[in-house]
């Protein structure tokens, strides 16, 4: 199993969820190791809930579940990617759209802002 380093941020690891067909990114939420773990025994992308303080399958009650069909880490090991079939009527964000990042942010108000 690969070592993914729940360490650096207070034994959480973000979990970035791709469509694995549109390449669509889903969704971010975090993992501990036990809900990593539930995610590699299942097959499903498992969260762990900061608010609810216990292990979240994405989909358990609307059906829209995230069938995981390849799974990598970041250069560090403290991120993970899912690409994912979506089970259900393909609506994963709790607000009935296909993907959780659905609001836009305009950058005309950083035009000329130095990069670096």
């Amino acid at each position: 199993m690969e070592q993914i380093d729940f360490d650096k941020m207070g034994g959480f690891v973000p979990g970035v969820v791709q469509d694995a067909r549109t390449g669509e990114v889903l969704m971010l939420g975090f993992l501990n190791a036990a809900s990593y773990a539930k995610t590699l025994e299942t097959g499903f992308v498992t969260f762990w809930s900061r608010t609810r303080q216990k292990l979240w399958m994405k989909g358990e009650t609307s059906g829209n579940r995230l069938r995981v069909v390849s799974a990598a880490t970041d250069c560090d090991s403290d991120t993970l990617l899912f690409r994912v079939e979506v089970e259900g009527d393909g609506l994963v964000c709790h607000e009935g759209t296909v993907s959780c990042f659905t609001r836009p942010i305009s950058f005309a108000a950083t035009v000329g802002v130095a990069r670096g």
